[in-house]
């Protein structure tokens, strides 16, 4: 049985464009990259890193810039900015075919690696993967288009705007949003919230708030996906209510020049990862031994 530890992750740090970016890195063997989602860490990754490291694999994983334990500078912040943040890195310390593996917004992040830097990668896994870094106004309806424009400019006032941020981010009001994306309640717990709650006290985290939601989407995963050239795996909680599992047809449908294999997981939300790795990690290590990796090296 692949089994799970919550011992701390030894954080290590990156200069990366002058900005101090922490990452982990445990096990040896073929790499893999592990990204987060928005609001989220390397913490995220708790769950997984040591059953993927002791099943033969090195593990790292990396805070976005913005995020986590990483510096939160001033600066319009987009999915190329934070694509190519993964791809210095993987220049940086891996420099190796590597399987990159990202929930949500992480996810999406992953896609654009593969499609657009495909020799640095061997493979993805995609959890529950946004369509993009926000929604796009045509997907929304003409009321909801409205309060979304509106939520938007208000989220960026200099003065509204901090006052918005300090009651989104405390810890009842991030209790009752994982609620709402996690199945099982009993997975948020205190550790959980600490790990989103205390970077949003950082000098900076209002402003990357305000930036991040005010970004463009990026591209859709319909236009990344006939880019691919190595396999992916999506895993996807059944239960999740911001990207629901039917707006994961596209992976479904899609005719790649390489195979996506498709895993749905019953009575699981948003972060499956976490809410589910006893699900989640036999999924991506079987996955891994049939990709065969070590052997195509």
């Amino acid at each position: 049985m692949l089994t799970q530890s919550t011992a701390p992750l030894e954080k290590l740090t990156w200069t990366w464009n002058g900005y101090k970016i922490p990452y982990t890195v445990t096990g040896s063997g073929c790499p893999l990259l592990l990204v987060h989602g928005f609001g989220a860490s390397i913490g995220h990754w708790r769950k997984n890193i040591p059953v993927l490291a002791g099943a033969g694999y090195k593990v790292y994983a990396i805070d976005l810039l913005g995020f986590g334990n990483a510096e939160k500078p001033p600066i319009s912040y987009t999915v190329e900015l934070w694509r190519d943040q993964l791809r210095d890195f993987w220049v940086a310390h891996i420099n190796e075919p590597t399987v990159f593996v990202g929930n949500s917004i992480g996810g999406l992040l992953c896609l654009m690696v593969l499609a657009d830097y495909p020799e640095i990668a061997a493979g993805g896994v995609l959890l529950n993967s946004a369509g993009g870094l926000n929604h796009r106004p045509e997907e929304l309806p003409l009321p909801l288009r409205v309060m979304m424009g509106t939520f938007t400019k208000v989220v960026s006032s200099d003065l509204v705007g901090p006052l918005l941020f300090n009651l989104i981010r405390q810890k009842p009001r991030l209790r009752r949003t994982l609620h709402q994306v996690y199945r099982d309640r009993e997975a948020v717990t205190d550790e959980l919230i600490d790990l989103i709650y205390e970077p949003s006290c950082d000098a900076g985290a209002q402003k990357v708030f305000a930036s991040v939601l005010t970004a463009p989407p990026g591209p859709t995963p319909a236009e990344l996906l006939p880019k691919i050239q190595v396999p992916l795996l999506v895993l996807w909680g059944e239960a999740d209510p911001w990207t629901p599992i039917a707006g994961a047809s596209v992976y479904q449908t899609a005719s790649p020049t390489h195979p996506i294999t498709f895993v749905p997981i019953p009575n699981t939300g948003h972060c499956p990862h976490d809410e589910n790795p006893d699900a989640v990690n036999p999924a991506i290590v079987n996955w891994l031994t049939e990709l065969n990796w070590a052997g195509k090296n």
